[in-house]
């Protein structure tokens, strides 16, 4: 692979919001046309897997299929869902199981496995995939295309918008009753989105810019969140450490509490991500011990949210309203600057392992 220049990740950044515009519908329409072909009515279970990026866009969507589609949902990484899910899902103990299969690829051997062994047990399969005619369109029993014109080779930042957003369009779709019925609510809703993740971007850049100079001599970066923002926790720190060779770690808010808080050193940064909703009182509680602790915290949250940035060193705005099964799509923004701007800072480059 040629070498990448870390600009690469803001110029995917800047057309996030222009993505959405152009293939929100689009994607529905494509939605829609596979779950015609689906028994939702038999769909009581959901199960999504994936690897990397497609595992946080599971794990990010996880709270719109339990809410907007009423089904119990796990995200379980391919190779987990493939070796010890899979084989438990006797038909007796399936149900009316679906397994959603995200690969950008469409070629990551572990999930075309986890297709593999959801069929042996009669589950039926969703390949959601960038790529068309790729292994997983073959391979599973459905196959939903959410490709992107004039990709270009970059940590995955567009396409990991298109996964979730694909996952969310699926999670809106299973709750409706038949192939007349409408989503265009929540579809406005989320091309409504778009100047909002926009106005996140502009606001993210010069902070982020500040902020990389602080971060990098930090020896680990620790970014948690619950809920929805336990996904983007792991976005996040895996955009930092593909983009910039920063080792860092997405977790849970209240895993943070019980485990890391131990960790040294005592100013180790630890990013807050905090949309409004359920786990906004924790998140706040959260920043607070934590920089009783000494730790730098980095409040990621809305513009004008004073509860949480009165214990943060820095805040990190983001713009617009989401609810907060949509949030994903708005509070992952900022990772993609800032981990420019520390591979800027340190003289790296997009997935360089020989740094000598």
């Amino acid at each position: 692979m040629e070498p990448i220049a870390p600009a690469v990740m803001i110029e995917q950044a800047e057309r996030l919001g222009s993505d959405l515009r152009t293939h929100t519908v689009t994607f529905d329409q494509r939605v829609r046309a596979t779950l015609t072909q689906l028994e939702r009515h038999a769909v009581d279970r959901v199960y999504l897997t994936g690897d990397g990026d497609s595992y946080h866009a599971a794990y990010a969507a996880q709270l719109a299929f339990e809410t907007i589609a009423g089904s119990p949902c796990e995200p379980v990484s391919a190779f987990r869902f493939e070796t010890y899910t899979a084989p438990q899902l006797t038909p007796a103990r399936a149900g009316r199981a679906l397994l959603i299969a995200v690969s950008v690829s469409g070629g990551t051997q572990c999930v075309l496995a986890s297709i593999d062994a959801a069929q042996r047990q009669g589950i039926p399969t969703v390949a959601l995939t960038g790529t068309p005619g790729s292994a997983v369109t073959k391979a599973a029993d459905h196959s939903i295309i959410v490709d992107l014109p004039d990709s270009r080779p970059s940590p995955g930042i567009r396409t990991y918008q298109a996964s979730l957003l694909g996952l969310l369009l699926l999670a809106d779709q299973l709750r409706h009753p038949g192939p007349g019925a409408t989503a265009d609510g929540l579809l406005s809703e989320i091309v409504g989105l778009a100047p909002a993740v926009e106005a996140t971007a502009n606001a993210a850049q010069d902070p982020c810019r500040r902020l990389a100079a602080k971060l990098a001599s930090a020896p680990v970066i620790q970014v948690v969140g619950s809920g929805p923002s336990h996904g983007t926790a792991q976005f996040a720190a895996a955009k930092f450490i593909e983009g910039s060779g920063v080792y860092a770690a997405g977790q849970d808010l209240e895993e943070w509490a019980h485990v890391e808080q131990h960790a040294a050193p005592d100013d180790m940064p630890v990013i807050v991500i905090a949309p409004p909703g359920r786990s906004h009182a924790r998140a706040v509680e959260l920043a607070a011990h934590a920089r009783r602790l000494g730790r730098y915290v980095i409040a990621v949250c809305a513009h004008d949210d004073t509860g949480l940035t009165r214990h943060a060193h820095e805040m990190l705005p983001v713009h617009g309203n989401a609810r907060e099964e949509l949030s994903p799509l708005l509070w992952h923004v900022f990772s993609e600057y800032l981990a420019c701007y520390l591979a800027e800072a340190l003289g790296r480059k997009p997935f360089q392992t020989r740094r000598g």
